[in-house]
């Protein structure tokens, strides 16, 4: 007995041995992002309208957790608000700053969504269904991005983007919506500005700042 008792010990040791590690791995913290272009890679199109670049993509996963979905129908608002920092490859400084807010009420007497979407270019009110919800507020569509004249010419730029839902700072809505009220395509962005930051403020240090935090990147422009 002793051969399959012994053989039974050193499974068990082993096996403990290996959920400790797993359990101490998963304990210590996620490894920080030394610069923008580390964020997670999306699509994105670009087009450029005389010297304004616009710029197209997706957020929609910010909403993909089944609660905050649910959230949406409580009757209270939901604020979800993205910023998409231009920024040359190899840099960890923003050149520009496009900014969209969507707000969401529930019309509990009526059953549709009252969506009202704050852009650099306008502000609009919507009722819609639960997919319209989606496609007017977790999609940037011809979002103006950025003046030709910021960029320098055969240097590749990219979108760093963050989207929060029901950030915990309404000054930093507030901001957003002083920002978009200047003129289409005035996105240069600078120390003095509320909304600038290292790449660790901007991005890194969004724990407990929102219901949800998205980051990612989407894919070289070169002017």
């Amino acid at each position: 007995m002793r051969g399959p008792l012994l053989a039974v010990l050193i499974f068990a040791l082993g096996a403990t041995t290996s959920l400790v590690a797993t359990a101490q791995q998963s304990a210590l913290p996620p490894t920080p992002l030394a610069h923008p272009g580390a964020l997670p890679p999306r699509q994105a199109n670009y087009a450029w309208e005389a010297d304004l670049l616009r710029a197209s993509f997706s957020y929609r996963d910010v909403l993909a957790d089944p609660e905050l979905v649910k959230k949406l129908s409580s009757g209270l608002p939901t604020v979800i608000a993205m910023r998409a920092y231009v920024y040359r490859e190899g840099q960890d400084t923003p050149v520009a700053l496009a900014a969209r807010v969507c707000r969401v009420v529930y019309d509990l007497w009526d059953e549709v969504y009252r969506v009202h979407v704050s852009e650099p270019e306008r502000e609009r009110d919507q009722a819609a269904v639960l997919d319209g919800v989606l496609r007017l507020c977790t999609e940037a569509r011809d979002l103006p991005v950025v003046r030709r004249g910021l960029l320098e010419a055969r240097q590749p730029y990219f979108l760093a983007v963050v989207v929060d839902v029901n950030p915990v700072s309404p000054e930093i809505v507030d901001q957003m919506h002083r920002w978009m009220s200047r003129p289409s395509g005035s996105t240069g962005i600078g120390p003095s500005d509320a909304l600038f930051g290292s790449f660790v403020q901007l991005f890194v240090r969004q724990i407990a700042t929102s219901d949800k935090t998205l980051t990612f990147r989407t894919g070289d422009l070169t002017p």
